[in-house]
């Protein structure tokens, strides 16, 4: 562990909040990977899940020494199902090749430090600018969880109206702020557990029929396909995942890393090459094992805020998932409402960070606008990065600042250019006329 003082039982709790906060992983990946047309079964998903997020939460509760979780990516697991599976009707095999083969180069720029050069590379505004775009991000999902906030045709978004599940869940995010403001390390814990059997005594939610299930080693488990997934037609979708990957785990680590104060002196997040390593080899087993990539959870900042501090709460909640292998349909009795309003008090507190940003001009001022904005918008948080990133070395340029843009910046940007370029075909058309 870390050299501080380890609380134990402050530890564990924290451990149990992020586990519950990410649970729900356990439930939703299973159901995106295998979404009609995927070929994908839910069992050997579910089993997948369960095993990689075991295995890599131990391994960074070991090796990274933070409390730090990890569990297949949501938004890559869309990605990959809906755009290369169904979408470009890639064999399942094939797509997991492909994420392999981009786990492969992901692991090589993280030896070779080229991954931690890009993370020094950024900004610190730009930092913090991504720590309260997650936030933004983070509250907006939970809003929705709850059902807060709608889908409406005229405004695209509106407030729902206000039933008994809503009302739970802000009865439990009064009991976080309470408990919180309180310094009581379980207030998530307790807010989850108390809403929990209110809705069970209501109705809204249920005990399962069953409480066992078997695990599913037969249906994906090293069943990629390698050599087919090597084409040369394939390249631009494994540089497509390895970046949508690359940039999407690492502003989640520098969330995670100022909101809970884990940096250094200049501002980088503390054993930065060690959980980028271990961030690389959950990709690549996660397609070894038959789902989406892993990645360093967000939702880590739950038990950091309920007090975990060091690689134990990583360690709790890793074998609080172990389980899952078996007694899956108990995790199902968790309704979302009851875990909704940690992911808006924890998006809340991550939006704390906006008093380190320090900024008088414009060309500081708009990039990080749209790091912020862009993530919760655009229901992304790549596209914050990519746009912040862009926009920042666009507008030094446009102001004669060019001496501030690092060389590694330069090449950051002009990779988030292509990226950018090439997801919106449209714009590509354009110039190439």
């Amino acid at each position: 562990m870390n050299a501080l003082k380890v609380n134990y039982s402050q530890e564990i709790i924290a451990g149990l909040t992020t586990f519950f906060t990410m649970s729900y992983i356990v439930i939703v990946n299973p159901q995106v990977m295998a979404s009609p047309g995927t070929g994908l079964t839910v069992s050997g998903t579910l089993t997948a899940t369960v095993l990689i997020s075991f295995l890599m939460s131990l391994l960074a509760g070991i090796y990274i020494r933070l409390p730090y979780a990890l569990a297949p990516g949501m938004g890559l697991n869309v990605f990959i199902a809906y755009s290369l599976i169904i979408g470009e009707k890639i064999p399942w095999p094939t797509a997991l090749g492909i994420i392999f083969w981009s786990s492969f180069i992901f692991i090589l720029i993280s030896v070779l430090p080229i991954r931690q050069k890009i993370v020094e590379a950024l900004p610190n505004n730009m930092k913090h600018a991504m720590s309260c775009g997650i936030g933004l991000f983070l509250a907006f999902i939970g809003m929705k969880n709850l059902g807060l906030i709608v889908p409406n045709s005229a405004t695209y978004i509106s407030l729902g109206d206000i039933n008994l599940p809503i009302t739970l869940g802000l009865i439990g995010f009064l009991i976080i702020f309470i408990l919180f403001n309180k310094n009581k390390s379980y207030a998530f814990l307790f807010s989850i557990f108390l809403v929990t059997i209110i809705a069970l005594l209501c109705g809204l939610t249920k005990l399962p029929e069953t409480y066992f299930s078997t695990p599913d080693f037969q249906s994906h488990f090293f069943k990629l396909d390698l050599i087919g997934s090597l084409k040369w037609s394939f390249i631009p979708v494994i540089l497509s995942v390895l970046l949508t990957n690359l940039f999407d785990s690492m502003s989640s680590l520098i969330g995670l890393a100022n909101s809970a104060g884990f940096t250094d002196k200049k501002g980088n997040p503390l054993q930065l090459k060690e959980t980028l390593m271990v961030d690389s080899i959950a990709s690549l087993f996660s397609s070894l094992f038959g789902t989406s990539p892993a990645t360093v959870f967000i939702e880590s900042s739950t038990g950091i805020q309920a007090g975990g501090r060091t690689g134990l709460t990583a360690i709790v909640a890793a074998f609080c998932f172990l389980p899952c292998l078996f007694i899956a349909p108990i995790v199902t009795a968790i309704p979302v409402f009851a875990t909704a309003p940690i992911l808006i008090f924890v998006g809340i507190l991550m939006c704390k960070t906006l008093k380190h940003i320090k900024a008088n001009t414009l060309d500081d001022i708009i990039p990080i606008f749209l790091t912020i904005i862009l993530m919760p918008l655009t229901f992304s948080i790549t596209q914050g990065v990519l746009w912040g990133i862009v926009s920042y070395v666009i507008l030094k340029i446009c102001v004669g600042k060019i001496k501030v843009i690092s060389p590694v910046l330069w090449v950051l940007a002009l990779i988030c250019f292509l990226a950018l370029v090439t997801e919106h075909s449209t714009f590509l058309e354009f110039i190439m006329k």
